[in-house]
Order: structure tokens, then C-alpha cells, then sequence
């Protein structure tokens, strides 16, 4: 019977933190970018969707036409009018940014200053714009 003595010890010790998990989302400001530029770019096809079908009734007949149109004209629409006014400015200003990163020489380099320029100029312009529509909505609604 022969014994073996080693310098390591058969059970190893406990570590002293367990290891992170590591996602692939971390936060990052890039990454909500990426993410809200595709929600707004969903949101946009569809109400192109459905713009193109509706106008495409006055075709088939302009009575139903009007009366999908009258449907439109209620708070909760303008509302949504507001909503897409700010994804459109933002898929605009993001897409001019997406372009500056692929094409640029140092777009990479930059890209995070370029997001909060983004940022900066969609609240510069959506807070006037949000007033214009605010007023339209309040001559039309109250």
C-alpha cells in the first residue's frame, strides 16, 4: 500500500465570491439606442400600414373612408399622433447617427457623444413641437 502525498489537497477550496453571470445586455446607453431604434422603426411601418390601407378605402368606398377617418379623431389618437411625431424625430436623428458610425472614420470612436447630441437635439426640438401639438389638440378637443 503506498501513499501518495501531493501539494494540492483533494478538495478545493471555496471561492471567495461565486462567479457573475455575464449577459449580453449590460446597459450600456448604445445598446438602449439599438433597441429603441427598432421600436420606433416597428412603430413607424405600422402606422404606414395602416395609413396606406385606410387611404386605400376611398377606393372601395369613400362612406366607410369617412367614417374610419371620423374614428381618428378622438384624444387618444392625438396622443398617439404625439407618440409617433417622437419616433419618427428619433429614428431620423438616431439613423443620421447609425450613418456617421458605419461610414465615418472615427463614427466608432465618437458614437457615444453623437448619442447624447441626439438626444440633446430630439428634446430641443420635440419640447416645441409638443407645444404646437398640445395647443392643436386643446382648440380640438376642450
Amino acid at each position: 500500500m503506498s501513499t501518495a502525498t501531493s501539494a494540492e489537497p483533494a478538495v478545493p477550496a471555496p471561492r471567495s465570491r461565486p462567479p457573475r453571470r455575464r449577459s449580453l445586455y449590460r446597459g450600456d446607453p448604445g445598446m438602449w439606442s439599438w433597441v429603441l431604434h427598432r421600436i420606433t422603426g416597428a412603430t413607424i411601418f405600422f402606422f404606414l400600414l395602416v395609413h396606406v390601407l385606410d387611404t386605400a378605402l376611398v377606393r372601395v368606398s369613400p362612406q366607410t373612408y369617412n367614417e374610419v377617418i371620423d374614428t381618428y379623431k378622438t384624444p387618444i389618437v392625438g396622443l398617439m399622433e404625439m407618440g409617433l411625431v417622437a419616433a419618427l424625430l428619433y429614428h431620423a436623428l438616431n439613423g443620421l447617427r447609425v450613418i456617421l458610425i458605419d461610414f465615418w472614420r472615427h463614427g466608432a470612436k465618437y458614437q457615444r457623444l453623437m448619442l447624447w447630441i441626439v438626444l440633446g437635439v430630439w428634446f430641443a426640438v420635440m419640447i416645441p413641437a409638443l407645444g404646437v401639438l398640445g395647443m392643436h389638440m386643446a382648440e380640438r378637443f376642450l
